[in-house]
């Protein structure tokens, strides 16, 4: 099984970042410890500030992977080409994000990626990227 976790703005700053809602782990230690937990997934790991980057990426890996674990981050609320990039794949998508977006700021609860979803996992801290990728199981 071939997965890729997708990451947007900012979320190369987890571990530094407002560790009172992102933790103080940074990812790239998660994702070492994820993928010693699940070998027999190939899994793979693509980070950018820039929204073109991300639609470049979901294009490329969104017809020959088996699944994408995408937190577009500030882009869930303001993309609609993203979103539109999710739509135009075959892979299923699992929109993943660390904290509950839905207890945040208002403009958060809107997210352009959520309609062409396989699902959302939202509010489990770096526990949400293990779930989505189990989703795939």
């Amino acid at each position: 099984m071939k997965i890729i976790i997708i990451n947007g703005p900012n979320l190369n700053l987890l571990g530094k970042r407002e560790p009172e809602v992102y933790g103080n782990m940074t990812f790239e230690t998660f994702y070492e410890e994820l993928t010693k937990k699940y070998p027999s997934i190939t899994l793979s790991y693509f980070q950018s500030n820039i929204e073109g980057e991300l639609i470049d990426k979901i294009q490329e890996v969104g017809f020959t992977y088996d699944g994408i674990i995408l937190n577009a981050a500030a882009y869930t609320h303001t993309s609609v080409g993203i979103g539109d990039t999710v739509k135009a794949i075959s892979t299923p998508v699992i929109e993943v994000h660390i904290s509950n977006t839905f207890s945040r700021e208002t403009f958060r609860h809107q997210s352009f990626i959520s309609p062409n979803a396989r699902g959302i996992i939202i509010g489990f801290g770096m526990k949400s990227y293990e779930l989505a990728l189990q989703s795939f199981f």
